[in-house]
């Protein structure tokens, strides 16, 4: 027989998304409904689940690769930064370089879709 304290504790670590997937599987393997057991699947990884609940407010916003419109991509580097044509132009052609870092999220958003709209491939973190 499993030992029931390891798979309790096993189960505990589980994310919402995987304790889902988990019901999901368990669903199909066994031919049944799980209305009940995912209120208890779903109560168990409630302290896991309280941790991500803290929205991130502070986002770096990262050019990932400048793309073919690189002069318009250093224009609107320059417009949302006080850096020089030589500093946009070397964060243009430095994929991972950060544009801007620990923006509000609306910032955030705000330079990504201007940076896109120039031709960039950029990532928030």
């Amino acid at each position: 027989m499993a030992d029931l304290n390891k798979l309790v504790e096993e189960l505990g670590k589980l994310t919402v998304l995987e304790a889902a997937e988990l019901v999901k599987k368990l669903e199909e393997a066994w031919g049944v409904s799980a209305a009940a057991p995912v209120a208890v699947a779903a109560a168990a990884p409630t302290a896991v689940a309280a941790e991500p609940v803290e929205e991130k407010t502070e986002f770096d916003v990262i050019i990932k690769d400048a793309g073919p419109k690189k002069i318009e991509v250093i224009k609107t580097i320059r417009q949302l930064t006080s850096l020089g044509l030589k500093e946009a132009k070397d964060l243009a052609e430095t994929a991972g370089g950060k544009v801007l870092e620990a923006v509000s999220k609306e910032v955030a958003n705000d330079a990504k879709s201007k940076l896109e709209a120039a031709g960039a491939v950029i990532e928030l973190a």
